[in-house]
């Protein structure tokens, strides 16, 4: 990967744009593989949905955030929206289990 500065052109930044995109989804990809997992050690519902555990994630990505220069506030929507989805998915194994 080339650092930002080195890029030449719109097209070089945007290659590099994708190479990190792809590698995000594919992280993504691997944080719902856990989340599953975690299923089988769940012994409610309301352990899945774990509300203190989810305030408290929330808190630490938008201290992450904030140390890595980024917004907070957007961080910690897109985690909020992520994760009530991987909620869900992960209630649906969990009952299913």
């Amino acid at each position: 990967m080339k650092d930002p500065d080195q890029c030449a052109n719109i097209h070089e930044v945007r290659e590099e744009i994708d190479i990190i995109d792809r590698e995000v989804i594919d992280a993504l990809s691997k944080r719902f593989q856990y989340v599953i997992a975690a299923a089988r050690f769940k012994t409610s519902e309301a352990n899945v949905r774990a509300a203190d555990r989810f305030h408290n994630m929330l808190q630490q990505r938008r201290e992450w955030a904030k140390e890595s220069g980024l917004n907070p506030d957007v961080v910690e929507n897109i985690y909020r929206d992520l994760v009530n989805y991987y909620i869900e998915e992960e209630l649906k194994h969990y009952k299913s289990e």
